[in-house]
């Protein structure tokens, strides 16, 4: 007697992950523990370790230019870990699976950073007051967030920089979970460095 042919049901395809934030609110630390963890980072290292970022800014160029359009090369970034700043988030293709870890960090210090980078590249501080800054990073997150809830492909797990520099195992457990609980999360939890926390509010 044959046995029915039976056609195997096809895999999904993997989710891109995705870390984004504001400038300066983590981003870096929290691509630095997934790669510990044991994911692929998508990165040209095209950017150098700096000052401002000793351990790397894990960065790609190709993803500055997705507003004007240069996106095919996300078809390789499936699988792996992207690092997209929030503005950019709106450009990501709508044809992929994403889940989006978003650093949260306190305002006062995302500005203090931004400022002492500025300082350090020996450019102006002072084109936009603290207060207004603030005004504009808070009604851009609002924004931000309200588009990602209205996004059918993209998952969200928000994190605060702050308590995971003071307290990485349960912010750790979170994330390896929320990505498939695969992760190494005693290595992902020894690469967050107290010491780089430098701009406290």
């Amino acid at each position: 007697m044959k046995l029915p042919f039976l056609r195997s049901k096809p895999k999904s395809p993997p989710f891109v992950t995705i870390v984004s934030g504001l400038p300066r609110s983590g981003t870096s630390m929290m691509m630095k523990a997934l790669e510990a963890g044991g994911l692929t980072i998508v990165t040209d290292a095209q950017r150098a370790a700096d000052e401002d970022n000793p351990k790397g800014y894990y960065e790609m160029e190709r993803v500055k230019q997705m507003d004007k359009g240069d996106t095919a090369w996300m078809a390789e970034a499936q699988g792996k870990v992207v690092k997209v700043i929030s503005a950019l988030l709106e450009h990501l293709p709508a044809s992929y699976q994403y889940r989006v870890i978003f650093m949260q960090r306190a305002l006062p210090e995302v500005l203090a950073s931004q400022k002492k980078m500025l300082e350090r590249r020996g450019e102006p501080t002072d084109r936009v007051s603290d207060e207004e800054l603030t005004r504009l990073f808070t009604k851009h997150l609002q924004k931000v967030e309200t588009w990602l809830r209205a996004q059918p492909n993209f998952q969200v797990l928000y994190v605060d920089y702050n308590r995971m520099l003071t307290d990485p195992t349960p912010n750790v457990r979170q994330i390896s979970q929320f990505l498939g609980g695969t992760l190494d999360e005693q290595r992902m939890a020894q690469v967050v460095d107290p010491s780089l926390y430098r701009n406290r509010a």
